[in-house]
């Protein structure tokens, strides 16, 4: 196909060879297949603010970190460089979301590189080598159902004790790999310590799972996870190894604010470390600029 000239200046500097096809075109961006070299890859192109569905809603967007009290400043005023600022924070938030949760074993797809505007990543497939299907695409039986949300539930967990929250996970932004689900979409991800919104968010995104899949295992319907997973993790008491029941009871009990800064200090410091890593490898590995 004829390339997107978004896309030219990737293979101008030899990071892609061509484009294949478009996959798809969702609210946020357009994902094209890519080539580079003997590798099949993905790359999403993400869509002007004016042409795009999805709005960066405060909810999402609170106690995210620029680059300077500057870009804070423009962004406030809603200056034209604000603007484009608050663009690219919105695209690098997705970027810095799957490198921390790859890091952290979450299932998303890997990611390569982010140039330009566009995010290089692996394309999920299926057990036929073609892109792998969303959710919302299929039917299950009661045992797979069942088998699927445990799966995901323990990747909301992991997200969590990552410091995460997808904050629009739904059925539609899962993909059924050859071997399970795969999250992706990932542009309104918050910090589950410095976001005040970040409770319902992940009551929310619990909540679409146990709909979607409750759809196949009626019994689904009734757990309470989100407010397990999280009262858990407000107590500091969250872990991968938490055996999780479905069921919350609501505790009298005060909250012990020193674990819980305790965690909040811990994942910023953290957070802090691997935004450091990250600018060392990317000027390691930026390719030279060329001159048009």
């Amino acid at each position: 196909m004829k390339t997107p000239k978004r896309l030219e200046p990737l293979i101008e500097d030899g990071l892609i060879d061509e484009v294949s096809r478009q996959l798809m075109s969702g609210k946020e961006a357009t994902v094209y297949v890519v080539r580079r070299g003997e590798e099949t890859l993905c790359a999403k192109v993400y869509k002007e603010a004016n042409k795009r569905s999805f709005r960066q809603s405060v909810d999402y967007t609170e106690n995210r970190k620029v680059k300077s009290s500057r870009q804070a400043r423009a962004m406030a005023k809603g200056s034209k460089y604000g603007k484009q600022a608050q663009e690219e924070a919105w695209q690098s938030a997705e970027v810095d979301a799957l490198y921390r949760l790859a890091n952290a074993g979450v299932r998303v797809p890997t990611p390569y590189n982010f140039y330009e505007g566009v995010l290089l990543m692996e394309l999920v497939t299926d057990a036929d080598g073609n892109a792998a299907p969303r959710l919302n695409d299929l039917t299950f039986t009661a045992e797979d159902a069942r088998k699927h949300h445990h799966t995901l539930i323990r990747e909301v967990v992991r997200m969590l004790c990552a410091g995460i929250v997808h904050g629009d996970l739904s059925e539609f932004n899962i993909l059924l790999s050859n071997d399970g689900p795969v999250i992706i979409d990932l542009p309104q991800a918050v910090d589950a310590a410095g976001n005040n919104h970040a409770m319902s968010m992940l009551a929310r995104d619990v909540g679409n799972l146990s709909s979607f899949f409750g759809q196949f295992a009626p019994d689904l319907l009734n757990t309470q996870y989100g407010k397990e997973i999280w009262a858990l993790y407000a107590h500091g008491a969250l872990s991968l190894e938490v055996e999780l029941t479905g069921q919350y009871q609501e505790s009298n009990q005060p909250v012990d604010l020193k674990s819980v800064i305790r965690v909040i200090d811990a994942v910023r410091d953290e957070e802090t470390a691997r935004q450091t890593r990250m600018a060392e490898i990317a000027s390691k590995n930026a390719p030279p600029k060329t001159k048009r």
